[in-house]
């Protein structure tokens, strides 16, 4: 199998690092620093066994790359639309598309059953340029699960966690996806196939929807957010209201706010990556994150009003200083 990594950050670089040590041919669609620091050097990754690298074939020409059997999106959901103007020559036939990102996904209704069947986000996807680009059928969903950090171009630091959740997004058991789970299983990856990958992403998305962007607005670590009863409060009142759109669309979530916060406060003191976004002067992932909850509660008729709260003042926080939204 041929892969090429659209993003080749934190998620994207450990996951083409642990591909082409186990021998699969890996590419990378870069530019920039990183894609002088992937020709020099490949993919790098350190973790507590010391720095390791595999090679790579790294451009800013998909063309260069040419055609592949799987791409895998591992950029940061804001990117996605200038991301994909330039994969075209990517594309074979055949060729599968892993969405490995955050937040809601422009493919999210798609294949759902329901009143909302096939409707694009307006907060993902606003003009249509992603689907546009990449037809429904070529695409896997995936949850990932796992805590990178990059502290320079091309070089990735993991931290925890090994699991990929894949997925169709019409919900079926198909012989591609087998294909792509043995692939990232025998590179080490904990790979689960998912009957209902919406539920995966929007159970993921409940634990990013308030921590993140309160740790954008505040520039506190995870820790200090559930450690403040009153802002702790705030977080699991949205949450509440997300729990309740999940309800409306096929995504039960059975544990409370009060489980899920554990769960996060088990991992100890760690920088959210919106806030790492944050500080570094870049762009964050709000709508995919949080306005895309409030388009879809919107449809659902479910008031968000501490998601809109959340979404509102970390909007005008971002915009105060220059990082856009």
């Amino acid at each position: 199998m041929r892969v090429a990594m659209v993003g080749a950050g934190a998620i994207g670089g450990f996951l083409g690092a642990q591909l082409a040590a186990a021998g699969v041919t890996t590419s990378a669609l870069a530019r920039g620093d990183t894609l002088t620091a992937l020709r020099a050097n490949g993919w790098r990754v350190r973790d507590e066994h010391g720095v390791r690298s595999a090679p790579v074939l790294a451009s800013a020409d998909a063309a260069e790359l040419g055609q592949q059997d799987l791409v895998v999106l591992a950029v940061k959901a804001q990117s996605l639309r200038s991301a994909v103007a330039s994969i075209g020559p990517l594309l074979g036939p055949d060729t599968m598309v892993l969405s490995a990102m955050n937040g809601v996904p422009w493919w999210f209704f798609h294949h759902l059953d329901g009143p909302y069947r096939g409707l694009g986000l307006a907060s993902v996807d606003p003009d249509g340029v992603v689907a546009a680009a990449i037809e429904s059928r070529r695409v896997i969903g995936g949850v990932v699960h796992l805590s990178c950090g990059r502290p320079e171009p091309g070089l990735v630091v993991h931290h925890r966690g090994r699991e990929l959740i894949i997925g169709e997004p019409d919900h079926t058991e198909s012989a591609r996806l087998r294909e792509v789970a043995d692939v990232f299983g025998s590179a080490g990856l904990q790979v689960s196939v998912a009957t209902n990958i919406h539920a995966d992403v929007w159970y993921k998305l409940w634990g990013n929807l308030t921590i993140n962007p309160v740790a954008a607005l505040t520039g506190a670590t995870a820790d200090a957010i559930l450690d403040d009863d009153l802002v702790r409060a705030f977080c699991e009142t949205a949450m509440v209201e997300a729990q309740r759109i999940g309800d409306r669309i096929g995504c039960p979530i059975a544990q409370t706010p009060a489980d899920r916060n554990e769960v996060t406060r088990k991992l100890g003191v760690f920088r959210p990556s919106m806030l790492q976004d944050a500080d570094a002067g870049r762009s964050l992932e709000l709508d995919a994150l949080v306005g895309a909850v409030r388009e879809i509660g919107s449809l659902v008729d479910v008031p968000t009003p501490a998601v809109d709260a959340l979404f509102g003042l970390t909007r005008l926080s971002a915009r105060a200083r220059g990082l856009g939204e």
